[in-house]
């Protein structure tokens, strides 16, 4: 699939508030710090699409933005919020799982895991939840450039004997690297391929 349309859409505080039309729907989400937006810009080719920053956590809001007037790519509040109160933090998880729960548009949650860590009991428990959920989902590993080739096959098979331990058919997952562009194309193609069989 090639991009060649990225833009803005909207920011909602709730489900209601997102955009009424019926295109599908690509939610990314994972642990603060772990290289969302820079991932989103990676596979838009646009470098100011979504907010960098050094200070985790400052996605706060369901971030639509529109890509090739087909589909959107969401980007959704990151949980193990760092430096939040706990008010805070129950509403964004309301958010997030009113999000993932309602959103008939929403065909697939991208959850993001950085390679370099072993399996994370935050991320674990919150792919086991979209699973108990039936919500459709796929891993992205993060931050590949940062280990050697043979370290991140080493880590994927970790995550999939892990995963093995509770799961009988294990999620696609993809190995992405933001600054090699690692995985762009793959990522991209797996979108193109559901995009064309909800047509």
């Amino acid at each position: 699939m090639e991009i060649k349309q990225a833009e803005f859409s909207l920011s909602a505080p709730v489900v209601s508030m997102c955009p009424k039309d019926t295109k599908p729907e690509y939610a990314f989400i994972g642990r603060s710090n772990v290289g969302k937006s820079s991932l989103i810009n990676m596979l838009t080719n646009n470098r100011k699409l979504a907010k960098t920053s050094a200070t985790p956590g400052k996605t706060l809001l369901i971030n639509h933005f529109i890509i090739n007037k087909e589909w959107y790519l969401v980007d959704l509040p990151g949980y193990g919020y760092a430096k939040r109160s706990k008010k805070e933090i129950d509403r964004l998880d309301q958010m997030i799982r009113g999000y993932i729960l309602q959103r008939e548009q929403l065909v697939n949650v991208f959850v993001l895991v950085d390679i370099r860590l072993e399996p994370q009991k935050i991320d674990l428990e919150f792919i086991e939840w979209l699973g108990l959920s039936s919500v459709p989902f796929s891993i992205i590993f993060t931050k590949a450039d940062k280990l050697t080739p043979n370290k991140c096959n080493q880590a994927v098979d970790g995550y999939k004997k892990k995963l093995s331990e509770t799961w009988e058919e294990l999620p696609p997952m993809f190995v992405t690297s933001a600054e090699k562009k690692t995985g762009r194309d793959d990522v991209l193609n797996y979108i193109d391929g559901i995009n064309k069989s909800v047509k």
